[in-house]
């Protein structure tokens, strides 16, 4: 059985990472699944952001945390990854909505209007300045849609072992990653994280560390690989028999598993 492709930050490779339109395309070629990154306004909004400020993404020093939505609705997302764009005779007029910072809640409600089962990984961002508002919010905000059940097709990642015990207690059904940054972190999470936690490491880690997927495969664990985007990685997931492979180009990795 082949492992589930993700859409990392939606198809980043080409599109701007987090965008309604990255989403949107990676749906379009097949995705089995999204992931995003969540981080939460001054407001009280979860946006799909990955770093703590805007500098890359947005052009601004501005701080997720201390702005509110309506400030951040008017900076452009998108633009950082193609600045030439608009220059270009021959593109098409791309909608705004395009490139305007994407709340959590249209990019679940893109998911709930795939018109197929389509899943979320969604990595809450650690450390920040709400500390355990950032899961409260979003076990709410699953809660609307439905999704804290045991056929939900949302599950939380993190780096945070708290913040996935803090989902645990919030939302018991809902599946939990532990991502892992080093291999040498393993021994230590292995204590801590219970039983039924998938458990996501970096591809550069196993590739580096083969004893890492030796020791996951020996400790029955579900393993979520992250960032998968050439032919020589995603072998070394398939031989290992990881249940997820998220990547920058899902249509890229999935004609590969499809040969």
């Amino acid at each position: 059985m082949r492992p589930q492709v993700v859409a990392h930050r939606g198809a980043s490779h080409e599109n701007a990472e987090h965008t309604l339109r990255a989403y949107q395309r990676a749906i379009e070629v097949g995705a089995d699944a999204l992931e995003c990154d969540v981080r939460l306004t001054a407001d009280g909004h979860l946006v799909c952001v990955h770093d703590r400020n805007l500098q890359r993404t947005a052009a601004t020093k501005g701080v997720v945390s201390t702005m509110n939505l309506a400030d951040l609705d008017e900076l452009d997302f998108a633009s950082w990854k193609n600045p030439w764009a608009e220059l270009d005779d021959e593109a098409g007029d791309d909608d705004p909505a395009h490139s305007r910072v994407l709340t959590l809640r249209k990019l679940l409600e893109t998911v709930a209007d795939a018109g197929r089962r389509v899943e979320i990984a969604i990595e809450t961002k650690h450390p920040t300045r709400f500390g355990g508002l950032v899961e409260r919010r979003l076990v709410q905000l699953l809660a609307d849609f439905g999704w804290t059940g045991p056929d939900s097709p949302a599950r939380v990642m993190s780096f945070s072992v708290t913040a996935l015990q803090r989902v645990n207690r919030l939302a018991p059904q809902v599946p939990v990653v532990a991502l892992v940054e080093k291999a040498h972190h393993w021994p230590m999470l292995k204590r801590v994280a219970d039983r039924d936690w998938i458990i996501g490491p970096g591809v550069k880690e196993l590739r580096d560390h083969p004893g890492l997927g030796k020791h996951l495969r020996l400790a029955d664990r579900e393993i979520h690989v992250w960032t998968v985007n050439t032919a020589e990685d995603l072998q070394l997931c398939v031989d290992l028999g990881v249940s997820a492979v998220i990547t920058d180009k899902p249509a890229y990795v999935l004609e590969l598993l499809d040969v």
